[in-house]
């Protein structure tokens, strides 16, 4: 995972600057006042600091949109560009105009970076570590800022401070950035794929996974671009092929599942959920298992049980479940291997385009034999050689045949290739792709899993609408290229609707805005005034350091504090999961801030009013940054299908400014009216807000590939599945 670490730590340099920025602007504003003699100007100074929250918000709303237009990378590069000019502008400034324009254009570059990186590193991590590589902007945004109030407090210590120089020092680590982005930081493959660029998909996944074999998740990338539609979750019982004698008394609908080996094989027996046979009428416990989350769905009678969004429950029981295993600790359902043609089925050489004539349909993978009017591809499933289970459908005799590979997290892509014989007398095929998932209750020989099942993205089926006596061609169905997909289409607003995409819209933006109305702003920006409130900055005065010093000394020491407990942070984010630590850090938040509220209200001595007001702070800053500080983005970058994940990313990160505006400027007003006792007052309860939120509609997303979160939110927004049994 070395390439995937080293990419995630170079794109969150972005999120560096932005923690540089903020602490440079805090230490120098002092000066810029007495410079430009803005004492009296209390609009012009607010504006110093808001141009560049204006600048971040606007350039939002054009963020999500135009990185799914023009890639993630450029969108990068472009911000650290940004970074630099501001830079130069604000080491310039010799006006107010000038350092108005230099702050509303590092506000472009902070935007940028803040909405891009986590869905650039979302996009370029594995499953299994990507908690962890999406907590590096936390990271790095608090080593920025700690850097800089070390910076800003050495120049404090100065008979006369430059500000220029504070904030303009900015230059140095942007063009580092610069040549970073531009040198090192690769494209997002899943940006690529959805391009059709597939050879350039194909070796930046190389690069970050570090192996030359990626078919399972250049498929998933792919398949990923169709996320949508009538998802269905199935269960099969899946267990050895029965020797050829017994083919004939196996029932109709079961599947043929090919392994690597030549000969090997395993059969799925579809189970009607809820039916005989089915661990869903079996009374199986709700915790454990996806099938069980459905059954115990389809019991729900408490009140939280309705409140409860299904996509919670649905992801609970997966991520509560343990995969079985054998006596040698190896999971019995196992990788039945790809079977993609040896012909190179996913090794497309044209870039942009689907093949438009014969040289580049067998330069596509495809033998010339293969190459047809109807636009054949290189094939998905060879049947060449091969049998499957035949029997008789509804309305229909089917032939049945899936072919898998493991896509990480546990889950296995599969496509399961039906094709007979209609009512009318008409062949006809379909193709759809299956993410499978072992389920418990196996018995040593048999494995029971679940399914999710949508209409491939990626196929096209070799012979529509054959007469009946025509011969069925030994082909299977063949990969079309992504670009000339439906599925690959310009996304468009009216996507959002989708229930699936609205579904995860309105949980990303909810926690954006709760984010920021659970009072970290606030607690930041008056960490200072409050300890020195409390006495702390008065201990400072007495080791010589001026008031401005003591300030920006309480703030760095502050930010340190951060470093350990985000450490913690990432070590927990893939091993408890994102939902765990929102519960258990929120609780900790909401104690924190009536430990503040109550030490002001009560009459209590200096020493312990000190002591109570200082180990609050720390407590919740440290506590924010392990829970709710990071995890916000990093759900946000990874519940959305990744055909709108730009725009929805955009509205997610635009909630996020405005709500940072509103808090920004609505402190002032409500500490006049309210005083720190009723601001924090409404903080608390607006935690307990969140707490609510987080326990009915926020679920656990560790390990899973982002193409099945998607499909969950899918499935959740249109309906749980009907039961054939009576509860």
């Amino acid at each position: 995972m070395r390439g995937a670490a080293l990419v995630a730590l170079a794109a969150a340099l972005g999120n560096m600057l932005q923690g540089w920025d903020n602490a440079t602007i805090a230490g120098s504003l002092l000066y810029i006042k007495r410079d430009f003699g803005l004492h009296g100007q209390p609009a012009l100074q607010g504006l110093v600091v808001a141009t560049s929250l204006i600048g971040a918000t606007l350039i939002t709303t054009f963020s999500g949109p135009l990185s799914d237009r023009v890639g993630r990378r450029p969108m990068l590069v472009a911000s650290s560009l940004l970074y630099a000019l501001a830079g130069l502008l604000m080491l310039w400034s010799p006006t107010v105009g000038v350092l108005l324009l230099a702050r509303l254009v590092d506000g472009f570059a902070v935007g940028l970076a803040v909405t891009l990186v986590p869905v650039y590193i979302s996009e370029t991590a594995p499953p299994e570590v990507r908690g962890l590589l999406s907590t590096l902007p936390q990271l790095t945004g608090s080593t920025g800022m700690f850097l800089a109030y070390c910076m800003v407090f050495a120049m404090t210590l100065a008979p006369s401070p430059n500000w220029r120089v504070m904030m303009g020092v900015l230059v140095l680590p942007s063009l580092v950035y610069v040549a970073v982005a531009v040198l090192f930081l690769p494209e997002s493959p899943r940006w690529l794929v959805s391009k059709g660029r597939m050879k350039e998909a194909r070796t930046v996944l190389r690069m970050l996974r570090g192996r030359e074999d990626v078919d399972g998740e250049m498929a998933l990338l792919a398949e990923g671009l169709g996320a949508g539609g009538d998802t269905a979750i199935e269960e099969y019982i899946v267990g050895p092929a029965p020797e050829e004698d017994d083919q004939a008394d196996q029932a109709g609908a079961a599947i043929r599942l090919y392994g690597p080996e030549r000969g090997m094989s395993w059969v799925a027996q579809p189970v009607p959920l809820g039916g005989q046979g089915s661990m869903l009428s079996t009374g199986m416990s709700r915790q454990g298992s996806l099938l069980g989350s459905i059954a115990g769905l389809s019991r729900m009678g408490s009140m939280l049980d309705h409140l409860q969004d299904p996509v919670v429950a649905l992801l609970g029981g997966l991520h509560d479940m343990k995969p079985a295993a054998d006596g040698n600790g190896n999971t019995l359902f196992t990788n039945f291997g790809s079977m993609l043609s040896a012909h190179g089925g996913m090794d497309w050489d044209e870039e942009n385009a689907a093949p438009s004539d014969d040289d580049d349909k067998i330069a596509a993978g495809a033998g010339e034999d293969d190459v047809e009017d109807g636009g054949l591809k290189a094939p998905l499933l060879d049947m060449r050689g091969q049998s499957s289970m035949t029997g008789s459908g509804i309305g229909m005799g089917q032939s049945q045949t899936t072919s898998t590979m493991g896509i990480g997290g546990g889950w296995q892509l599969a496509w399961k290739w039906t094709e007979g014989v209609a009512p009318d007398g008409t062949r006809q095929s379909a193709v759809q792709r299956m993410y499978l998932h072992e389920e418990p209750g196996g018995d040593g020989q048999h494995v029971h899993a679940a399914a999710l099942v949508n209409q491939s993205a990626l196929y096209s089926t070799t012979n529509d609408n054959l007469q009946p006596d025509d011969a069925i061609t030994p082909m299977g169905p063949a990969m079309v290229h992504p670009a000339s997909s439906p599925a690959a289409e310009k996304p468009r607003w009216r996507d959002l609707l989708e229930p699936g995409v609205r579904h995860a819209l309105v949980c990303g933006v909810a926690i954006q805005i709760l984010q920021q109305f659970s009072g970290i702003s606030g607690i930041l920006y008056y960490t200072p005034q409050i300890l020195d409130q409390a006495g702390v900055s008065v201990l400072l005065s007495n080791l010589g350091l001026t008031s401005d010093s003591a300030a920006i000394l309480i703030s760095g020491l502050t930010t340190l504090l951060m470093l350990p407990a985000i450490a913690v942070a990432m070590r927990l984010m893939d091993v408890a999961g994102r939902r765990s630590l929102l519960l258990w850090t929120i609780p900790v938040l909401i104690v924190s801030l009536v430990s503040l509220v109550t030490a002001d209200v009560l009459p209590l001595a200096t020493t312990l009013h000190a002591a109570v007001s200082t180990t609050s702070i720390i407590v919740y800053i440290c506590t924010f940054v392990m829970g709710f500080g990071p995890i916000p983005g990093i759900l946000c970058s990874e519940i959305f299908p990744t055909r709108v994940r730009g725009m929805c990313i955009a509205i997610c990160s635009l909630a996020f400014w405005l709500s940072n505006i509103a808090v920004t400027y609505s402190m002032p007003v409500m500490l006049d009216y309210l005083g720190l006792t009723g601001v924090f007052s409404i903080y608390a309860a607006v935690c307990c807000v969140a707490l609510a939120f987080v326990a009915l509609r926020v679920p656990e997303t560790k390990g899973l590939p982002l193409e099945v979160i998607a499909e969950f939110f899918n499935v959740a927004s249109k309906g749980m599945p009907k039961l054939d049994h009576d509860e």
